[in-house]
């Protein structure tokens, strides 16, 4: 158990300075465990969630697709045109068009689509974009935590507790609203503020015509269509039961065909770094997972209440809050459903303990840079554009929006269901 902490520990703290690329520094993490004979081999391969891994992967393909008809370019000065330049309100519409798709299609899609559109708009403006992807990265959480397909935590969680897709809205709907607004309140008040956009480069822009930035109609009809029936996959999942991986690479593969393009020039443009890391933090965690150290913090944390319902529940939100943002929410969400799921036969009614998780798991993703699929990706995006956001630059921005977002969520959670 000591050799898995100090293995992860060090992976942790090499990734916080930045001094090396984080994806090798994960993988060398699970390397070594695996050598060190914290984890066997086998365990460390199933430990690699590939419906998360191929999910990206069949994303990424059809993005960056459709990144070559130049439709990223028409709606970014379609939407700098409809503000009209103005930095704050694109800064609005850009968190809640996030918040809203997040919870439609996932938050890693949504960052995928929405991210180079919004580095291409504030080209045009001159502004900085690493206040623009971070509030982005917030919405794509915050959002995501509404429903059952916006998040992979709660894909997770909907089916071990048996929710459905209007469980989730019903029941986490309101309080994401809530957190919504203030999120994009207190960005704007604290960091936004002083963005201001000349007005020669507003009426440049006003003049810009978007039509002329299309580059393939016929390729961004097909990858339109697709894209769309990959949504409607992803929705209907209730219903059909294919994982969203394979909608996902079912859509990259149909689009790889009609465009015709080279596998290998395709293949080029996947977040490659993205996939290795979270492959090599999938395999980190395993170790903790197998040596208990997971789940006795659980235990420990749960033995505190003493059988007390109300307790129990903000302790899990409070527990998933503080975890999330080190060890990925995917993984730590993974650890704590059979421990929910035992809760029963000490707790009639548990609904309140999942929803806990999902508010902890979700929205405590938005507090360190890795805390969730979406920030890595939305990270190497930003990088691959030559706007580097650091761990400690993220965190200033991320740390006290998401202690605002967890309070109010425990708030919510506390009069709702347990008051």
């Amino acid at each position: 158990m000591l050799l898995a902490i100090i293995i992860f520990c060090l992976a942790y703290i090499l990734i916080i300075f930045e001094k090396f690329p984080i994806s090798v520094l994960a993988m060398l993490g699970a390397v070594i465990m695996v050598m060190t004979g914290v984890l066997g081999a086998e365990e460390a391969f199933k430990a690699i969630d590939l419906n998360v891994i191929f999910l990206l992967v069949g994303m990424m393909i059809m993005v960056s697709i459709l990144a070559e008809t130049g439709l990223f370019e028409w709606i970014a000065i379609k939407a700098t045109q409809l503000v009209r330049g103005e930095p704050v309100p694109l800064l609005i519409l850009l968190m809640l068009v996030t918040a809203v798709f997040s919870a439609f299609l996932d938050n890693v899609t949504t960052i995928l689509l929405i991210v180079p559109v919004t580095i291409v708009m504030l080209e045009n403006l001159k502004l900085d974009t690493k206040p623009f992807i971070i509030g982005e990265i917030l919405a794509s959480n915050i959002g995501g935590t509404a429903t059952l397909i916006g998040d992979p935590p709660n894909i997770l969680i909907g089916s071990e507790a048996g929710f459905s897709f209007n469980d989730f809205i019903v029941n986490l709907g309101p309080v994401i609203i809530i957190n919504l607004i203030i999120t994009i309140f207190l960005l704007y008040f604290f960091y936004c503020r002083k963005m201001k956009v000349s007005r020669e480069l507003k009426a440049h822009i006003m003049e810009l015509d978007p039509d002329r930035a299309l580059k393939d109609r016929k390729l961004m009809l097909y990858s339109l269509i697709i894209l769309f029936l990959v949504i409607i996959g992803f929705v209907s999942h209730e219903i059909t039961h294919i994982a969203p991986s394979i909608i996902a690479l079912a859509g990259a593969m149909a689009l790889m065909l009609i465009s015709k393009k080279e596998p290998e020039e395709i293949f080029e443009k996947v977040e490659w770094p993205t996939l290795f890391f979270f492959m090599g933090l999938f395999i980190m965690v395993e170790g903790l997972v197998e040596v208990g150290v997971i789940r006795m913090l659980a235990e420990a944390t749960l033995s505190l209440t003493k059988g007390d319902f109300q307790k129990t529940a903000l302790f899990i939100g409070i527990l998933s809050s503080s975890v999330s943002p080190i060890i990925d929410n995917i993984p730590y969400t993974t650890t704590m459903l059979p421990l929910i799921k035992n809760l029963q036969t000490a707790f009639p009614n548990v609904d309140a303990l999942w929803w806990s998780l999902s508010l902890g798991a979700c929205l405590g993703g938005n507090a360190t840079l890795i805390g969730a699929s979406a920030n890595v990706v939305a990270a190497n995006i930003s990088k691959k554009n030559g706007k580097v956001i650091s761990f400690i630059e993220y965190l200033k921005y991320g740390l006290p929006l998401t202690f605002v977002t967890i309070v109010i969520a425990m708030i919510y959670l506390n009069f709702r269901y347990l008051g």
